[in-house]
Parts: C-alpha cells; sequence; structure tokens
C-alpha cells in the first residue's frame, strides 16, 4: 500500500530528473515526465516464478542454482520493451505472459545444463518439453437444466 511505500513514483521522478526506472508492488498512475505520461509497472512474481518453475521441470533439473534465477532475471530484462525503445515500458505486456515464461524458462532451463544440474538436450528438444510442460487453462462449460430448478 502507498502509506507503506519508501518513496512514490512522482517522487522519484523528480528526485532523479525523470531517469529511474520504476516498478512497484502496487498500482499506480502515469507520472508527467516531460510533458508526456510515462506509465508505472506494477510487478510481481508473475513474470519470474512461473516460468522458473517450467524451466526447471522441462529442463528435469535436480535443483535451482544462483545461475539459474539470474539467468530468468536477465531474460525479463532482455524481453522489457524499454531495452529496445526508450518510450516503452518496464515490463512486458501481461497479454504476452505465457510466450514471455516460455522464453524465460528456455533461459533456465539452458543455464540448469550450464551448471550440470539438469541432462543435456537440443535447444529444439528443450523448447518442445517447455511447450509441453506448459500448463493450458481450460475451463468446463456448465449448462443449467430448466427442469431441474
Amino acid at each position: 500500500p502507498t502509506a507503506r511505500s519508501e518513496a512514490v513514483p512522482e517522487d522519484l521522478m523528480r528526485w532523479t530528473d525523470g531517469r529511474a526506472l520504476i516498478a512497484t508492488g502496487s498500482p499506480f498512475p502515469p507520472v508527467d515526465v516531460g510533458g508526456r505520461p510515462l506509465p508505472i509497472a506494477q510487478c510481481n512474481n508473475v513474470y519470474v516464478f512461473p516460468a522458473i518453475g517450467l524451466g526447471v521441470r522441462a529442463s528435469r533439473a535436480r535443483r535451482v542454482s544462483d545461475r539459474m534465477i539470474l539467468a530468468a532475471a536477465r531474460a525479463l530484462g532482455d524481453l522489457a520493451p524499454i531495452a529496445h525503445d526508450p518510450a516503452g515500458s518496464l515490463l512486458p505486456p501481461v497479454a504476452d505472459l505465457r510466450e514471455v515464461a516460455r522464453t524465460i524458462a528456455f533461459a533456465v532451463g539452458t543455464a540448469a545444463m550450464s551448471d550440470g544440474v539438469a541432462p543435456y538436450q537440443s535447444p529444439d528438444e528443450l523448447r518442445n518439453r517447455i511447450r509441453a510442460s506448459q500448463w493450458v487453462p481450460e475451463y468446463p462449460r456448465y449448462a443449467v437444466d430448466p427442469g431441474t430448478t
């Protein structure tokens, strides 16, 4: 909550002359920087933790190494729109979350193999295992039987 924040995005932007990269745990409105609204990213574990689990499962890693965690963070950073466009957002769109998770999982699985905590598999094998392991939400449809109400 804002009452527990060390600082608010507006202050951070003012203190850094608009140079801060900000992601918060709670939603904040855009901040005016140089006459244009800058959206404030809301970040939580939705980007990295499921992807780490997917990478561990698909690679069959026996444990999680520091390099695997770092690989996940770097992969997310590489996917940040701002890395390719200064006007872009800090985090990828939530609508792209499934693809983001696959990309991060691949980085995690590759790091697991490099660290020797997962058996070797080709990049194509790892990608296929990631796709096969990724959960797909499927919800059954229910219909009310008018004769039973």
